[in-house]
């Protein structure tokens, strides 16, 4: 695959539409997104949790790291053993590590201290005691938050060893389960449907290569972005002391060269802003390059979109896909999503339920028994919450971050994700153990990175081999998607008789939402869950 054929995929400069970024500017003729870089998909929290573990404890005094997050834990383990992500990185700070990071101002369950706030101060407040410099961002529009979840760390003496993880992972509780999904044992509070330990589905990537310093110049641009980072009144005042936040933010260092190729993948970086003022520095119309690139992607879709999604509650988002399966009548769409809101109660779940009631309906409508939406249970029947964000386009396109399928993600929180075409062609090299890659043995990067990460999450869903013919033809994928969901259906319907079916699947079903709760759930979907952030002219229509 030659570089024509990523920027078939990719976004140019001017269809990004956010010309005051830096990052992937794309001047002077240079491409508006990275090549040579090397990428792993990581499923599951605890193989993610261990990778970073591995590359944290390599570092030594003068290395940095640089992270942002939405909501952080200190006390979350990121092994079974230990040590919690909190301690690490406070240890990491005394021992003369540069420790930087971004975490959202908001969110939080509250600690001890009733002043102090939420987990998210906890976190940072043991960051800066050991030295290190973590801010409690606020710099969003009203209802909105800032989402990215990005780690970058680079070595001050071998350039090549630098790393990068992108995905939909907070550093926080319930995120590290396994492919068996029993649950992580520091577990969040959920709808009681999915028990105590809620049984988790999350996935990021793994990059290296020259895509590590773009990752790092967006840190960069909020991280320099001088308007306050909070509202200035007695009580945020108080809360940012008690967390031990500076008052005015450390210079960040010169930039550092990129670190060298390491691989045949084309990565370009995707972002939401959302409008604002005071505006942001570097996006002052804000920027919605995740929700433009997800149409161009599916303009020229022909076989199989796949998706991976925690919400799937826009109609916006919903027509993208519309228009597509209009467009391409071969084209089949496959959905997971998680068979519950994770608060589903009576004033929580409506606005949930009938914005995605709304967004399938439209799906079905437009191309009935080409849409197959699916939910999924581990072995014991307990529904896994799906908290991933992928999303495949004929096994070619790829996309992994933090923004969700719903107009809050497209428009108004700041999101980060990263769309891959793998450019290594026909080729089955092999990639293998580097000083501290950690990459593994054998793992392929041959021109069928999507495909590959398509066909490991089929084969654990679906509960077949990876060989299996039933994962490998995309264009069989919505009959396979739906027998094996009919198989656990019925089973479940007999009242387990016989061996339970391998497959997790099942298909999706909405509780309804009653006339009366959608003379509410409606405009609370619209001002409160999925929030518009796109300037006021493109408001009520499908452009962004």
């Amino acid at each position: 695959m030659s570089g024509d054929d990523a920027g078939s995929w990719f976004l140019s400069r001017a269809e990004r539409g956010n010309l005051a970024t830096e990052v992937h500017s794309g001047a002077a003729g240079a491409a508006s997104w990275s090549q040579g870089n090397l990428v792993r998909p990581l499923v599951h929290g605890a193989n993610y949790f261990a990778r970073l573990h591995e590359e944290l404890t390599a570092l030594g005094a003068g290395d940095r790291v640089w992270f942002t997050d939405w909501r952080g834990d200190s006390d979350e383990r990121l092994t079974a053993e230990g040590p919690s992500i909190g301690d690490l990185l406070a240890r990491l700070a005394r021992s003369g590590v540069e420790v930087r990071g971004l975490v959202w101002r908001s969110h939080g369950e509250r600690v001890s201290s009733p002043i102090s706030g939420r987990s998210n101060e906890l976190l940072g407040r043991e960051i800066n005691d050991a030295g290190g410099e973590v801010l409690l961002d606020q710099r969003v529009r009203l209802f909105g938050s800032h989402h990215q979840k990005l780690f970058v760390i680079r070595y001050r003496d071998d350039p090549s060893k630098d790393v990068a993880f992108v995905g939909g992972l907070d550093l926080s509780h319930s995120r590290r389960d396994d492919a068996d999904h029993a649950g992580d044992p520091q577990a969040v509070t959920m709808d009681p449907r999915y028990g105590r330990r809620p049984p988790w589905h999350d996935a990021a990537l793994e990059l290296r290569g020259p895509v590590v310093a773009d990752l790092l110049a967006v840190f960069a641009e909020r991280w320099n972005d001088p308007h306050p980072l909070d509202k200035r009144t007695p009580y945020r005042m108080l809360v940012q002391r008690l967390a031990h936040m500076p008052r005015h933010p450390r210079p960040l260092p010169e930039a550092a060269p990129p670190p060298p190729p390491a691989g045949p993948h084309s990565v370009q970086l995707l972002r939401t802003y959302g409008v604002k003022r005071p505006p942001f520095p570097f996006a002052p119309e804000g920027e919605r390059s995740v929700a433009r690139a997800y149409a161009k992607a599916f303009a020229r879709a022909r076989s199989l979109i796949y998706i991976e999604d925690q919400y799937l509650w826009s109609t916006e988002v919903a027509a993208a896909l519309a228009e597509a399966l209009q467009r391409s009548a071969d084209l089949t769409v496959i959905i997971v999503v998680p068979r519950y809101p994770d608060s589903d109660g009576p004033l929580t779940g409506p606005p949930k339920r009938l914005g995605q009631l709304r967004a399938v309906g439209l799906l079905h409508r437009v191309a009935p028994g080409r849409v197959g939406v699916f939910d999924l249970e581990n072995s014991a029947g307990t529904p896994i919450y799906v908290h991933a964000k992928i999303c495949i386009v004929d096994d070619t396109w790829m996309t992994c971050g933090s923004d969700n399928f719903n107009r809050r993600s497209w428009t108004t929180d700041s999101e980060l994700t990263c769309a891959v075409v793998d450019e290594s062609g026909d080729s089955r090299a092999q990639f293998g153990e580097t000083s501290g890659s950690g990459a593994g043995t054998g793992w392929s990067v041959a021109g069928t990175l999507a495909r590959d990460l398509r066909v490991q999450l089929w084969s654990e869903h679906l509960g077949v081999d990876r060989e299996d013919p039933s994962v490998l033809d995309p264009a069989a994928g919505l009959g396979v998607w739906n027998a094996a969901a009919d198989a656990l259906d019925q089973w479940h319907e007999s009242g387990h008789s016989g061996p339970r079916p391998e497959s997790r699947a099942r298909h999706h079903h909405i509780e309804p939402v009653t006339a009366a709760q959608r003379l509410w759930a409606a405009p609370a979907g619209r001002l409160i869950v999925d929030p518009d952030g796109r300037p006021r002219r493109l408001r009520g229509t499908a452009q962004f």
